[in-house]
């Protein structure tokens, strides 16, 4: 079983920078593929940014690229997002999911999700 919360969500304004964090309970975090997910209200949760078990291999949208960066420190179970230069279109509820077979960027192969954390951009 995996459990995953994650934090640092909040109001900033545009242009800001925000780094979200996600805690995974367990001994098999460094086994685990990991990703960001969002989704804006009145919209479909969309893929932000993934990283491999590892941590050697990344992948982002497009969206995203250039200004956020996804990482991970194993050893403390933690997974991180560097949000830099946000947008407004950036607003959304923010997810870490966690899955055990590969990286993907579908919801659908993620088992494992947190609660959420709202990121909140003013322009």
């Amino acid at each position: 079983q995996v459990q995953l919360e994650e934090s640092g969500g909040g109001l900033v304004q545009a242009g800001g920078s925000l780094r979200l964090s996600c805690t995974a309970s367990g001994r098999t975090f460094s086994t685990l593929h990991m990703a960001w997910f969002r989704q804006a209200p009145g919209k479909e949760r969309e893929f932000v940014a993934g990283i491999n078990f590892s941590g050697a291999f990344t992948t982002y949208a497009d969206s995203v690229k250039g200004r956020f960066t996804i990482s991970r420190d194993n050893a403390k179970n933690m997974l991180y997002l560097q949000m830099n230069s946000l947008k407004s279109e950036d607003t959304a509820v923010y997810f870490c999911a966690a899955n055990f077979g590969a990286l993907y960027v579908s919801e659908d192969f993620y088992a494992y999700w947190g609660q959420g954390t709202q990121v909140t951009v003013s322009s």
